[in-house]
């Protein structure tokens, strides 16, 4: 899927994640995804670098109907800008960016429980298991 392009209507679970992409909706997508309550999109972002308020530009537009953005960094952790946050805290959205596994599971949860949240996730070639 192409940014802009790829699109599936409806927020879901992932299931799987790994090979440079994500399963969710008995689907596999290659790449980085928004979850969203508008749905799962494509999202361009490969590296931490590159995420920044224009890549995030249509969570923003989200924040009144969210509580919580998870930010999954690949396979490490590692700060984000502080305009980034900054901006979602002037909405009220709590911003945790972690490593995408974590994202993935925390996300997971919070949305089995009808929660206002959303994820950006970097897609990863290999999981890194503990």
């Amino acid at each position: 899927m192409v940014e802009g392009q790829g699109h599936y209507p409806y927020q879901a679970p992932i299931d799987a994640y790994g090979s440079s992409g994500f399963r969710f909706a008995d689907m596999s997508h290659k790449g980085s995804v928004l979850c969203l309550p508008t749905g799962m999109h494509a999202w361009a972002p490969v590296n931490p670098e590159e995420i920044s308020l224009k890549t995030l530009a249509s969570v923003l537009e989200l924040a009144d109907d969210l509580d919580v953005l998870f930010i999954g960094l690949g396979n490490d952790i590692r700060p984000i800008k502080s305009e980034i946050r900054d901006a979602f805290r002037e909405k009220g959205v709590i911003v945790e960016a972690v490593a995408t596994g974590s994202a993935i599971s925390t996300y997971n949860i919070l949305l089995g429980e009808q929660r206002a949240v959303a994820a950006a996730l970097i897609a990863v070639e290999d999981v890194r298991r503990r």
